[in-house]
């Protein structure tokens, strides 16, 4: 990983702030990103401190703000030449119905609409590396939303925690596998994966259990963005640093393209204008 630069969204703590560290010590330049600037700061000293080799950065922005995504998007442009990782692992669940800065389903906003502007924003970094990954976290939870209903995708008359994190996570794959399908022909890669059920702030809150470390939680995303042998593998969904297979829904060509249509409409991030 050495020379490569690597952005992840969610780095502050858990998944991804392991996820980051172990990045930095194999050699990458980090760019860590998080919400609140006074933790984010304190997490580029801790990694620092064990890093020792000035590789860490730090980007604030509110992803339930699409207007602090662009301007994440902006700043990570003005400050690389390229970017040859970008890991969209940050997640929210939250337990009653709230809603973005934007006025969508927070959930949804979040871990869906968030990172798919901010992919199709970078492209163009992305595309000046030498080989481009684009890591998308979802969770094995997607499989427990057979399908999306585009009339009500943001659940707002059927509310259910759960089901609402579902539908991010079970959107999360169908970016991934569709943003796959419009690369091809570029040296851009897209992924997604399972981390696996870890111990992280969201677990807590979200479900009310503990589960594996985060050291194991990192390592699906770290093997996806440094396994030479996967430069040319995309549109697959990983689970233990193995490809797994995700839900049938997943592999629907129709609900594909109407996620990224209407994500497209909602973002106002077209992905013909940054080819």
């Amino acid at each position: 990983m050495k020379g490569k630069t690597v952005l992840i969204t969610g780095a502050t703590d858990g998944i991804g702030k392991r996820t980051a560290i172990e990045l930095a010590k194999m050699g990458a330049r980090v760019i860590i990103h998080g919400r609140n600037k006074t933790h984010g700061e304190e997490t580029l000293a801790e990694i620092e401190s064990i890093n020792g080799n000035g590789s860490v950065s730090y980007e604030n922005a509110d992803l339930a703000s699409l207007s602090q995504v662009k301007k994440l998007a902006g700043s990570v442009m003005q400050s690389h030449e390229k970017l040859d990782v970008l890991i969209n692992n940050a997640g929210v669940f939250t337990r009653g119905q709230l809603f973005s800065t934007d006025g969508y389903e927070m959930t949804f906003a979040v871990n869906h609409l968030a990172h798919f502007a901010l992919s199709l924003q970078l492209l163009p970094l992305l595309k000046k590396a030498e080989q481009g990954r684009i890591i998308t976290v979802s969770s094995v939870a997607h499989t427990n939303s057979p399908r999306i209903e585009f009339d009500d995708i943001q659940e707002i008359n059927t509310y259910i925690d759960y089901s609402a994190y579902a539908l991010s996570k079970l959107a999360n794959v169908l970016f991934s596998k569709e943003l796959s399908e419009r690369l091809k022909g570029t040296a851009v890669t897209s992924n997604s994966l399972h981390p696996g059920v870890i111990t992280t702030k969201l677990l807590y809150e979200g479900f009310g259990i503990s589960g594996s470390s985060v050291d194991k939680g990192c390592r699906t995303s770290v093997h996806l963005a440094s396994r030479e042998a996967l430069s040319a593998t995309t549109g697959k969904y990983f689970s233990e640093s193995k490809q797994a297979e995700p839900s049938a829904f997943s592999y629907d060509p129709g609900a594909r393209r109407n996620l990224w249509e209407l994500s497209e409409e909602i973002t106002g991030v077209c992905f013909d204008d940054f080819q």
